[in-house]
């Protein structure tokens, strides 16, 4: 009689093996980029919150008075949201399950709250309009010759790339590791309660004192 030996096929065995890896090895990826795309975002709008957004002349007596507005001018829910951002990128490790999605939620909603913000004021005046009327002392003076640079786009870039963050850790945040869990971890392992001792059977009292146990205990 003959036997068959069933060789395993390499391609199969190579499978199985790389397959426990591979979600580790996405939600390694999917951390490191919200990670970049979170910190980057951030520090892009906040930085874009201040520099020159708009520029144009108030009309004044005996002339035409330049005037400049920053992003933080025009409107300053870029860089609030910018920092809501960032402090929920932080959060989204201190929390797990539900608290992690919901957190992970905010921060998405953060990055897509600072894109609106920052493309609606790229193209707003009222900041320039009451620095016109002030100079001039005149409630109803409004600026002219209005121009606007590319700082509001800049900055709506960076709340495209806190809101990739949010998605992400929406998406793959589950993977990710926790502060909790890495000290529950490295932490003292749980007290376990004594089993009872039933005294008419003496292999448990030996058991119990090789546990280091008191068996005599109530």
């Amino acid at each position: 009689m003959e036997y068959v030996t069933a060789v395993p096929h390499p391609r199969t065995d190579a499978a199985e093996s790389a397959a426990p890896d591979a979600p580790s090895k996405n939600g390694r990826r999917s951390l490191a980029v919200a990670l970049l795309c979170g910190a980057a975002g951030a520090a892009i709008a906040l930085l874009a919150s201040r520099q020159e957004w708009c520029s144009g002349f108030a009309a004044v007596a005996g002339g035409k008075l330049p005037l400049t507005a920053k992003g933080s001018d025009v409107t300053g829910v870029p860089a609030a949201l910018a920092i809501v951002g960032l402090a929920a990128l932080v959060a989204v490790f201190a929390v797990r399950k539900v608290g992690r999605v919901l957190v992970a939620v905010l921060l998405a909603l953060s990055g897509a709250g600072a894109v609106a913000a920052a493309v609606l004021g790229a193209s707003d005046s009222a900041a320039l309009d009451e620095k016109a009327a002030q100079a001039a002392g005149d409630a109803s003076a409004t600026i002219d010759a209005l121009s606007h640079t590319a700082w509001p786009y800049v900055s709506a870039a960076g709340g495209a790339l806190i809101l990739i963050a949010g998605i992400l850790a929406v998406v793959y945040g589950a993977a990710w590791p926790s502060m909790g869990g890495r000290y529950e971890r490295s932490g003292a392992p749980k007290s376990r309660r004594a089993k009872a001792v039933d005294p008419d059977r003496p292999e448990e009292l030996w058991k119990a004192l090789d546990r280091g146990e008191d068996p005599t205990g109530a």
